[in-house]
């Protein structure tokens, strides 16, 4: 039973692929090959779905990341079977019929231009196994109103954190510390990087 909603998935997201403009789509791939060769972390979604608004299209941010599923699917189904980029676009329509042409000429044509250098840093699926923190960003606040403490006027920090997902996906999570979380936050990180520099 759950194959068939992976393949109701694939099935949907390809449905959402060949309506894409061709330039949207191939800026869409290289964002994947990127990640895939190892120049960037993750594949940010959000900033994808900011162009894609910007472009007039309108699918919603889980739309987006099955899109980029299917791409990864591809290309990292290309680097396992050592598929050419005939091999590859044969395969992807074989397993879905609504491929449109143009869809298959833009990942012919990407995994012609850098499928060589995947397939030289090997499997990718074994590559990426764990999470990386892409971006922290933090700044100082002060509480001034709430509905639940009486005593307020207490500095705090508000942390940011970009982290790629083993898949590729950048998330976002935020939370506060006080001044002495953070304090000792910090601190932890000093020592994890005097730990690394004897590594």
């Amino acid at each position: 039973m759950a194959h068939a909603g992976v393949d109701s998935d694939f099935n949907n997201s390809v449905e959402n692929i060949v309506k894409l403009p061709p330039d949207i789509f191939a800026e869409t791939c290289q964002e994947v090959l990127r990640y895939l060769e190892g120049h960037s972390a993750g594949i940010d979604t959000a900033q994808l779905h900011d162009i894609y608004y910007k472009s007039g299209i309108s699918f919603s941010l889980l739309d987006l990341e099955m899109i980029v599923n299917v791409i990864l699917f591809a290309f990292r189904t290309a680097s396992k079977n050592n598929f050419t980029a005939e091999q590859l676009v044969t395969y992807l329509g074989e397993r879905n019929k609504k491929w449109s042409k143009s869809a298959l000429q833009v990942i012919h044509k990407a995994w012609s231009e850098q499928g060589s250098t995947i397939l030289a840093q090997g499997d990718p699926l074994k590559m990426f196994m764990v999470g990386q923190l892409v971006d922290l960003q933090w700044k100082l606040g002060m509480a001034v109103t709430s509905d639940t403490c009486r005593s307020l006027n207490y500095p705090y920090v508000c942390m940011t954190m970009k982290i790629a997902s083993s898949s590729g996906h950048i998330t976002s999570k935020s939370f506060e510390m006080t001044i002495p979380q953070f304090q000792n936050f910090h601190n932890q990180f000093k020592e994890i990087a005097a730990h690394l520099e004897t590594v």
